[in-house]
């Protein structure tokens, strides 16, 4: 039987998701978790793979185990075992063929500036004592709805098949000190909504023009765009299934 678990984390202590040797991943950190608490070796999938430093409001992963489990208490269990950086907020059933990676539709991040220097917000957003252009950074952002390539704001030497992503919405607003910008996608590349963040900060700083964008892309250089952004102001915020993966 499948199984999906809703999470979220604090990303500072962690090295991204994915397992990898010698460094304390997400996805090490709880898959150790759940195996313990149910006595088998267990293996986890989650619906993508946050870079180091970076946060989640929300995540997924399923995880296959033969017998039925009581996930209410599986949860408080998880929680109680878990470090404090990582909270469990539920864990469900789902369909066989369910995939929390596979069968995702949608993504969204938010990237925050904290305008003004606040002591309880240096760790958790990029502080930046700036004038920006929000509105020429927001038309800029329009463009990118134009494309599907990102290359140009891909991490190098990458493994992937296709650069291509389905950008359906991608703005910035202010709340008080705080510049946030949101993007959502079907798909992102490593590093990508770090350097569309630098980007954009380059744009909105009046270092480059809005039209420079198209140039950026058509390109297909990471050399082209702009930097990239620190991971402790980006958040994965929401993934979205479609209907009927649910039991």
């Amino acid at each position: 039987m499948r199984y999906f678990i809703q999470l979220s984390y604090n990303g500072s202590a962690y090295h991204g998701w994915q397992i990898q040797p010698n460094a304390v991943t997400i996805q090490e950190t709880l898959q150790d978790a759940l195996s313990k608490l149910l006595n088998t070796k267990l293996s986890i999938t989650g619906a993508g793979r946050t870079d180091t430093g970076v946060h989640a409001s929300q995540m997924f992963a399923h995880f296959d185990i033969d017998e039925t489990i009581d996930t209410d208490t599986l949860r408080f269990k998880l929680n109680s075992f878990l470090p404090k950086d990582i909270a469990i907020q539920s864990v469900f059933q789902v369909n066989d063929d369910a995939h929390a990676r596979f069968h995702a539709i949608k993504r969204s991040y938010e990237y925050k500036i904290a305008l003004k220097k606040d002591v309880f917000q240096f760790d958790y957003a990029y502080y930046l004592h700036q004038d920006f252009d929000v509105d020429r950074m927001n038309e800029a952002a329009n463009i990118l709805l134009e494309y599907t390539d990102f290359q140009c704001f891909s991490k190098s030497n990458t493994d992937v098949k296709t650069y291509n992503c389905k950008i359906e919405y991608a703005q910035w607003k202010q709340e008080d000190d705080m510049l946030i910008f949101t993007i959502s996608a079907d798909r992102f590349l490593r590093n990508m909504v770090r350097a569309i963040v630098g980007t954009l900060i380059t744009i909105g700083l009046g270092k480059c023009e809005v039209n420079d964008m198209h140039k950026i892309i058509a390109s297909k250089n990471r050399g082209e765009a702009g930097f990239s952004v620190p991971a402790k102001g980006l958040y994965l915020t929401e993934v979205l299934y479609p209907n009927g993966i649910v039991m």
